[in-house]
């Protein structure tokens, strides 16, 4: 009986053996491949040879590329899309970013950037701003935008809302420049104010309104307007109402 104890046990131990050796085998097979994988995703073929640029108009294709912090020689598979856009995204002037990998050695960027509205003068400088109100930079050289006069700013930080103290009358006046832009007009400078604005067409032609009634009456104000300009008249008042009230006002000696 002790014979066939002994006879009967080793068929068992080459089964685990067996076992053993497919799992050694199947793993060196696995990590084989894993190996393979990794260096033929981080082969010369896949090195960054050129980025792409596109729907950039403020900043030129190099400087995008140069705030992606991204350089020609680097692996496509090894930069971090999310860091790239994060930094992208910390530039005021940039609204959104989309990126694509274009094997094997092509890194698109398309991005879409905030436009410049207007400015505001702030202890020597000039802020810039977009349509919404966001502050994008300040210089020392008055830009070419609609100046917004009579603005008494409390916050201008790059990358952040402008914050003044008429900010009911500057969002209203936002709000105007818009719908000024879609009808192709535009205005030298705003005073602001809590009720009446001024809008400078030229320095001594002037509209006159609230937000509301000059938004309303834009297309009426357009036509006299560009009546004022066939006739080569640069200076009065255009006085602005409600129920399409408009009246022009020439300017006396």
């Amino acid at each position: 009986m002790v014979e066939n104890e002994t006879q009967g046990a080793a068929p068992v131990k080459k089964k685990k053996k067996r076992k053993k050796k497919r799992y050694l085998l199947k793993l060196c097979a696995v990590a084989f491949a894993v190996f393979c994988v990794h260096a033929f995703l981080n082969a010369p073929l896949f090195d960054i040879r050129s980025i792409t640029v596109e729907n950039n108009a403020y900043y030129t294709s190099e400087q995008i590329i140069a705030l992606t912090g991204v350089a020609p020689g680097e692996n496509i598979f090894r930069i971090s899309m999310r860091e790239v856009r994060r930094k992208l995204l910390a530039d005021p002037y940039i609204l959104s970013v989309k990126m694509k990998r274009r094997l094997p050695g092509d890194l698109l960027v398309r991005v879409v950037e905030r436009g410049e509205a207007a400015f505001v003068s702030d202890r020597g400088e000039f802020v810039i701003i977009d349509e919404n109100g966001l502050v994008l930079r300040r210089t020392k050289t008055a830009p070419l935008l609609t100046e917004l006069g009579n603005l008494k700013p409390i916050e201008a930080e790059a990358g952040r809302p402008l914050v003044a103290e008429e900010n009911a009358a500057l969002t209203d006046t936002l709000d105007l420049l818009k719908k000024v832009k879609n009808a192709e007009l535009y205005f030298k400078k705003v005073d602001i104010s809590n009720i009446i604005i001024r809008a400078y067409v030229f320095d001594r032609l002037v509209c006159e309104g609230t937000p509301a009634h000059l938004s309303d009456n834009l297309d009426d104000l357009k036509k006299i307007l560009l009546d004022l300009k066939e006739q080569g008249i640069e200076r009065g008042t255009v006085k602005v109402g409600g129920d399409r009230y408009i009246a022009w006002q020439p300017l006396s000696e």
